[in-house]
């Protein structure tokens, strides 16, 4: 009964030293036979920064031609570096083509039911980055939904 306790210690123990000798074994090796040094993914250039718009979006649903409840979101966009001067000077024209997604989107019944289906918001997602990226060409990577609430009537 003693030797059934140890066993999971054990193989565990045998499991960090066989992962710990594969990382040992496959890590690069740089000419000369030394260790690379790992490098970041990510350079300064390349990392993405991150604009919030500076206004909620407020999108009515309609049923049967009355306002049946608001729609509220934020939006936040993924940038590349050096392009906040630039997102800030057309955040006007954003809006407007953000707004004819999010109203498309709502008269489609985007926000009726299970609106927050993944499969939903990525389609929604997806349409306000086309919008932006129409827009604002490359210096727009992605547009990320920061806040969203509908509230009833």
């Amino acid at each position: 009964m003693g030797m059934m306790k140890l066993l999971p210690i054990i193989l565990g123990l045998v499991g960090l030293a066989a992962g710990l000798g594969a990382g040992l074994f496959l890590r690069p090796v740089a000419e000369g036979g030394e260790v690379a040094p790992v490098e970041n993914v990510s350079s300064p250039e390349t990392a993405p920064e991150f604009v919030k718009m500076n206004n909620q979006f407020i999108v009515p649903v309609l049923e049967e031609g009355r306002v049946a409840a608001l729609v509220i979101l934020s939006l936040t966009l993924e940038i590349r570096a050096g392009a906040r001067e630039e997102i800030f000077e057309m955040e006007p024209k954003l809006r407007d083509g953000f707004l004819q997604v999010m109203f498309d989107h709502a008269n489609a019944g985007g926000f009726k039911g299970v609106f927050t289906d993944g499969a939903n918001l990525a389609l929604l997602r997806s349409a306000l980055r086309e919008v932006a990226q129409k827009q604002m060409g490359e210096a727009v990577r992605d547009v990320l939904l920061s806040d969203i609430v509908r509230q009833d009537s």
